[in-house]
């Protein structure tokens, strides 16, 4: 196993952080290498928000549902998906381009997901930890009021980064499941009750795969937040109609 493989293998979320601060070098590194990321068209359909502003990264906390430890970060990213800078682009050239629409925003975010990844890569690569911040989806509208976006302009992904504390270092990464239950050859195979057991049966723990089930699905897929994020984007994705 190359050392390619093995930090790909071995990264895991960090959610807390030493003291130690993020070097101007280091902070150049992970933005360069985000930035040659694989693109659509070599468009890079995304705009990088450097979060440095304490009084934002407080707000962040907050409306990414109360999540203390983004305020403790070194360096927040936040990764929108821009559908407007190609359009501002070609207006501006005297083109007669149309709206932006739902593929597109698609491609965006496909765009901003990879070049995130590419900035998460560099960063363990220096010993520095990161995590994603789903919920900059959440309360999208207030996002996009704090973070001044506009049409055509959507918050895809925030990544919080910093030195991991030992505590961190040492915690075991979650299981993922076997690649048997992930790659389906040629066509999408439906998986049964019984293949999903054996698929996540693994991360129950003590508990039985139902009593785990029940939970996980109580605590993330009908929670508020989750369909809080639902509505956001939902009503974002009207935009898009016009």
């Amino acid at each position: 196993m190359n050392e390619t493989i093995r930090g790909l293998c071995e990264r895991k979320s960090v959610r807390v952080f030493t003291a130690r601060e993020i070097t101007a070098e280091e902070k150049a590194t992970i933005l360069r290498a985000a930035t040659e990321a694989p693109t659509a068209g070599n468009q890079q359909l995304y705009t990088i928000l450097d979060i440095t502003d304490p009084s934002i990264k407080t707000r962040l906390v907050e409306t990414c549902d109360h999540q203390p430890f983004i305020a403790d970060a070194k360096l927040v990213l936040i990764f929108c998906a821009d559908c407007r800078k190609w359009y501002d682009a070609f207006l501006s050239a005297g083109c007669q381009p149309r709206l932006p629409g739902v593929g597109d925003l698609l491609l965006a975010v496909s765009d901003a997901n990879i070049a995130a990844q590419n900035a998460v890569t560099a960063a363990w690569s220096l010993g520095i930890g990161s995590c994603y911040i789903g919920d900059i989806m959440e309360n999208c509208e207030q996002q996009r009021a704090l973070l001044s976006l506009p049409e055509y302009v959507f918050p895809a992904a925030m990544l919080v980064f910093g030195f991991p504390t030992a505590q961190q270092e040492a915690r075991p990464k979650p299981q993922r499941a076997d690649v048997r239950h992930i790659v389906h050859e040629n066509a999408y195979r439906l998986m049964g009750g019984e293949e999903l057991e054996t698929m996540l049966a693994p991360r129950a723990g003590n508990r039985t795969y139902e009593e785990y089930i029940s939970a996980f699905c109580a605590r993330k897929y009908n929670s508020d937040f989750s369909r809080e994020m639902t509505r956001s984007v939902g009503e974002y994705l009207k935009q898009y109609e016009k």
